[in-house]
């Protein structure tokens, strides 16, 4: 009974404790995203876009009530650090419904749809599994905070301030 309780205590404790992910894997890297005038561009032009600097990348769709709800505590964050980059990626169903969305919520920021969706191939590349989701990334684009959710603002915070 205690080898079976021992074993279940490890493997809780290596559950808990997966690894924090430090680089985007090559298949997220290489992802075609749509801007918002219509046009590809990779998830690592993105990335190279805002070289340097930290970028916080919220994850988030129109239709995600959580989302809308977090709205006021990501505009706060963005007001109290204006030297991020914030990059905005979408999973709404369309174009037009997430167009009509960033209008409609005055989602600041560099703002992109990914193209198949949360369950496509880039959510799978970054175990996209609720959304909101954030990513912190540093200035050397290293990812310092790989998982956040709308609950996490204060970790999203103090984990910027880290980057700096």
């Amino acid at each position: 009974m205690k080898k079976i309780l021992a074993t279940l205590a490890l493997g809780l404790s290596l559950t808990a404790c997966q690894a924090q992910e430090t680089e985007f894997s090559k298949e997220s890297l290489k992802t075609n995203l749509t801007t918002i005038d219509n046009k590809d561009i990779s998830f690592e032009e993105i990335l190279k876009q805002n070289e340097g600097k930290t970028i916080v990348i919220e994850v988030w769709a129109s239709w995600c009530s959580d989302c809308i709800k977090s709205m006021p505590q990501v505009k706060e964050l963005k007001a109290s650090n204006p030297d991020v980059a914030f990059v905005n990626l979408s999973c709404d169903k369309t174009f037009d419904a997430w167009k009509t969305g960033v209008e409609k919520y005055e989602v600041s920021g560099a703002n992109f749809l990914i193209k198949d969706g949360m369950k496509g191939a880039f959510g799978k590349s970054i175990k996209l599994d609720w959304i909101p989701r954030f990513i912190v990334v540093d200035k050397n684009g290293k990812i310092a905070l790989f998982r956040a959710i709308e609950k996490d603002f204060e970790l999203i915070q103090k984990t910027i301030e880290q980057t700096k």
